[in-house]
């Protein structure tokens, strides 16, 4: 009788994810310039910092039939602190009352603008709510409180439209938003989501302004194999980009994900910037970029409303990613954006996880969000 010796299986963790045969290009095939020895120290400390701050994006679990229950309540943790704020002033205000009143109106117009939907949307919301209420069927408070979640969903419903990347090859994402927003954690989980999907991904490294930045989506594009076109901080971005453009084309990629310096709302000449890079990659393919994603952080209340305005101004934002909802109060502000810019909420960030960068559902988050 033969016995055979099995075979001891890798280990997998941050160091298989981390590999050396990661690649990582430069537009020109060439190493980086060097930078001066300040710069390079201080560009050296900060990639260190990069490699930490990533959260190590695990595999996604087996689906199961509690799979969906699962999610939903990982939605509904994430929303924990917004519900807080949202849900109960409006049960506090809703329960009890059995006819939609004038007081009741401005009772729920003081919690609706508390839960920073703003003055605007809060004016559509009861005006909306009005129109579906029927008197006759207020013989309790429940028609109220369901005709509020289905008007909140209705709100929503019209912007929620999921990214679909294998409308063209390469499928090329813009990703623009201020600093701070979210939009290297953001790059970085979309290009471990579309790796999980079988497709082809590659990053453009076009902030080549703030210190470290080409270097922090350079971990990004090693821990989950995936190539960055980059060149030395300081160089033009939009030759970046579009050098990143030729060369994603070349290779057939499926998904090129182009980061952009982040950019101040309310700097003219940033946003001018901006506008230029857009109209150096028309030159090489005038239907592209195929998604201008704005990234905005949910903590920022009414202001990420007026920098979703300026930037759709600016470069024409055609999708938006809702990012940091787990760290805020501050979740109503979803419904501003969405009715104040009209355009497709693509994601929403709940969490550090890979799946906490969520499709978005209109359904899902007014349930989680809103819990009589």
């Amino acid at each position: 009788m033969k016995f055979f010796k099995r075979r001891t299986k890798p280990e997998r963790g941050a160091d298989a994810e981390s590999s050396p045969d990661s690649v990582n290009a430069s537009s020109s095939g060439q190493p980086l310039a060097p930078q001066e020895d300040g710069n390079r120290d201080a560009a050296d400390r900060a990639q260190q910092e990069a490699a930490q701050d990533p959260p190590v994006l695990s595999q996604p679990s087996a689906s199961h039939p509690d799979e969906k229950v699962g999610m939903f309540e990982r939605l509904r943790a994430g929303l924990s602190r917004s519900r807080g704020q949202f849900a109960e002033g409006l049960a506090n205000v809703v329960l009890g009352k059995k006819q939609l009143d004038p007081a009741l109106l401005e009772a729920l117009e003081e919690q609706l603008i508390m839960a920073d939907l703003g003055l605007d949307t809060t004016k559509r919301v009861l005006e909306l709510l009005r129109q579906r209420l029927d008197r006759k069927d207020l013989a309790t408070e429940e028609p109220v409180m369901t005709a509020l979640r289905e008007t909140l969903v209705d709100l929503l419903a019209e912007h929620q439209a999921p990214l679909d990347v294998r409308l063209h090859q390469p499928f090329v994402i813009l990703v623009v938003g201020v600093n701070g927003a979210g939009k290297t954690t953001t790059i970085g989980k979309l290009a471990h989501r579309y790796k999980q999907q079988g497709l082809n991904v590659m990053l453009a490294a076009g902030d080549t302004f703030r210190a470290a930045a080409v270097e922090q989506l350079q971990v990004w594009g090693e821990r989950h194999d995936v190539p960055v076109i980059a060149q030395h901080t300081g160089a033009d971005s939009a030759s970046v980009l579009y050098d990143a453009l030729e060369a994603a084309t070349a290779r057939k990629v499926d998904v090129l994900i182009a980061d952009t310096a982040g950019r101040l709302q309310n700097k003219t000449h940033l946003m001018d910037e901006l506008s230029k890079v857009v109209r150096v990659m028309k030159k090489r393919n005038d239907a592209v970029p195929h998604e201008v994603l704005l990234v905005l952080d949910a903590g920022t209340g009414q202001n990420a409303v007026s920098q979703a305005v300026e930037f759709d101004q600016a470069v024409g934002i055609s999708g938006v990613a809702v990012t940091k909802l787990d760290g805020t109060a501050r979740g109503g502000v979803l419904f501003a954006i969405a009715d104040k810019l009209r355009r497709p909420i693509r994601f929403i960030g709940v969490g550090e996880q890979p799946d906490d960068l969520r499709d978005f559902s209109a359904t899902e988050f007014v349930d989680a969000l809103v819990d009589f």
